[in-house]
């Protein structure tokens, strides 16, 4: 049954042209790659997006590098079915003392980032219009206004990306956040951007499987009901299915706690018609700490090698 809010997303969808379907994001570095070193190399991506063609719709993008135009490339010499959402990665242009694991930059790298920035805006305008047929959406960033971040971006400073965007392409622009700053900070974004996106992660605000769902729906339905003019998109929601204990209990997570969020999270994103981009499609080695049980690294739907987790491997084998 669709939700409360239906009516409106419905009407909203059909302006922004962005229908329903499923969705996940995408990063494809292996062993041995990440960002700004080694990349994927076209056959490696090609050979991810062959396995993600049967299943998803939609790709997210986090920024405009080496990775993200080699996926474009590929979709299009391979005449593959998908639209992506691309984003632009913004760097830090103020210092968040707050953060944990690094969040302070002398001002001349401050100023830096903030040169790159504009850069990594005018590279995404770029490949927008290059590829108008394949990029659906475009984000002014990731995660950047969260109180957490490391990359701590002013709201200001995103409303201006935002506005440079629309002015140089034609596709719906938003920004990717966690759905706190949504409910606050962020309400002088929400009428600069086309539609709101939000992430939603119930494992890592210490709720158990059995409570993640709802809580995802609360997180979703607080967002949509504050702004019922604007349509919602999640842009991230996942489970881990490995944790040493730092910030995620290593109980709460496994192949079968993930396997139930999937399945229960994409029933429900299909019943409301709630486009929603699941975190996330291949493990990736480079992310967070050495250890080799950080949960950063462990949220794919597959393994690095390629090979199916559980909730995969259920599906493909329902498939034959």
């Amino acid at each position: 049954m669709p939700n409360e809010l239906n009516q409106q997303e419905m009407t909203y969808t059909k302006e922004l042209a962005i229908k329903p379907g499923k969705a996940i994001c995408y990063s494809g570095f292996r062993e041995g790659q990440r960002p700004g070193d080694v990349f994927p190399s076209y056959e490696e991506i090609k050979e991810d997006l062959l396995i993600l063609q049967n299943e998803w719709q939609y790709l997210r993008l986090y920024d405009c590098d080496k990775h993200s135009e080699i996926v474009l490339e590929v979709i299009e010499k391979e005449n593959l079915d998908f639209k992506v959402m691309l984003g632009a990665y913004i760097g830090a242009e103020a210092n968040n003392y707050g953060c944990p694991w690094g969040g302070s930059f002398s001002e001349e790298q401050l100023e830096i980032n903030k040169v790159s920035n504009e850069n990594q805006i005018k590279k995404l305008i770029g490949l927008a219009n290059q590829y108008p047929d394949i990029i659906f959406s475009l984000s002014a960033g990731n995660e950047a206004c969260v109180d957490w971040t490391d990359h701590y971006v002013p709201v200001e400073s995103v409303i201006n990306y935002v506005r440079m965007i629309k002015k140089g392409a034609k596709q719906p622009v938003t920004f990717c956040e966690n759905y706190l700053p949504w409910l606050g900070k962020l309400q002088d974004l929400v009428d600069e951007v086309d539609f709101i996106s939000i992430h939603t992660y119930p494992v890592w605000e210490y709720k158990n499987i059995h409570e993640a769902m709802e809580y995802t729906k609360e997180n979703y339905f607080s967002v949509a009901r504050k702004y019922p003019h604007k349509l919602v998109v999640i842009t991230e929601a996942g489970w881990t299915t490995f944790s040493n204990g730092k910030g995620i209990c290593s109980s709460n997570v496994s192949e079968e706690h993930q396997d139930i969020y999937y399945n229960d999270l994409t029933f429900w994103s299909e019943d409301d018609e709630v486009l929603t981009f699941v975190f996330e499609a291949f493990d990736e080695p480079w992310k967070g700490s050495p250890d080799m049980h950080e949960p950063e690294k462990h949220w794919g739907l597959f393994k690095v090698d390629r090979s199916p987790k559980l909730v995969m491997a259920k599906n493909l084998a329902s498939s034959c």
